[in-house]
């Protein structure tokens, strides 16, 4: 009896969290379709006209869409022999993000439409792409944002320091009265300008400000060049070997195991 109910219990979480098999990529098939379609309810909902004249039919498939990834997620917790280790996940706390708006949207007005956050789990559906031939791309230029972090990260703070000198300088440079009311204000200018966006609404009047900005703006092109050359470094330099195992250890969670693995390389479970 406890031998079939372990054997239940280890299909269940093949089924959920796993989609080399074709009820496993089947599950993600629909729960990517549910998603997709709890999300365009809950933004029907925000339409007036649509809230006026469908609202009693939008909450009864807002909360049919709750009650099953409710179950999901119970589902989940109950499979995986470390639940703690699940719940404290980043899918996990999107898992339950995902329904708890709607449970608190019976005492808080409004809060059910948080519920588009829903469209993060749509993250864990990315995995079955992993079974289709011409997605490896994708796995190529998450690795490379992966492996160009750290130069991403030093190359942010270095743009934070710069915008700082930018608009202190500004700041100094132009007057109050042309919208350098403060250095908080002419650094959001100078991020504005930097990033070449100019929405306009802070510009410097004098001669020496606009010769500033036309520095500022020049600098912009090759600020936004340097984080897209070092991605593309990575990815040209980094050719490696794209694992198509969707297998997620029932112990640990851990999953991007090695085509051929029959264990968990991080806990030693049976796969």
């Amino acid at each position: 009896m406890v031998k079939s109910k372990n054997n239940f219990k280890k299909r269940i979480h093949d089924i959920i969290f796993e989609a080399d098999t074709f009820a496993g990529k089947l599950f993600d098939e629909i729960l990517l379709v549910l998603i997709l379609l709890s999300v365009v309810v809950v933004m029907l909902d925000s339409v007036p006209q649509y809230h006026n004249r469908y609202k009693e039919y939008l909450i009864i498939l807002e909360w049919i869409f709750t009650i099953i990834f409710t179950i999901e997620y119970a589902l989940r917790i109950w499979t995986t022999t470390q639940s703690i280790k699940y719940i404290r996940s980043f899918y996990g706390i999107i898992d339950l993000l995902s329904i708890i708006p709607t449970y608190v949207s019976l005492f808080i007005i409004n809060t059910h439409f948080l519920i588009v956050i829903r469209i993060l789990r749509l993250l864990r559906v990315f995995r079955v792409l992993k079974l289709i031939q011409f997605t490896g791309a994708s796995d190529i230029l998450l690795n490379s944002f992966k492996n160009s972090r750290h130069k991403i990260t030093v190359f942010f703070l270095f743009v934070l320091l710069l915008v700082t000198i930018i608009g202190s300088s500004m700041y100094i440079i132009e007057s109050p009265e042309s919208g350098f009311t403060s250095i908080p204000r002419s650094i959001y200018w100078a991020i504005v300008t930097l990033t070449t966006v100019g929405y306009g609404d802070i510009a410097p009047q004098t001669t020496l400000g606009q010769a500033f900005a036309s520095i500022v703006m020049l600098l912009g092109y090759a600020i936004i060049a340097v984080p897209t050359g070092i991605i593309t470094a990575d990815i040209v330099g980094g050719k490696k070997k794209i694992n198509t195992n969707t297998q997620v250890c029932s112990r640990c969670n851990a999953d991007n195991h090695e085509d051929d693995a029959l264990y968990c390389k991080y806990c030693g479970e049976k796969l």
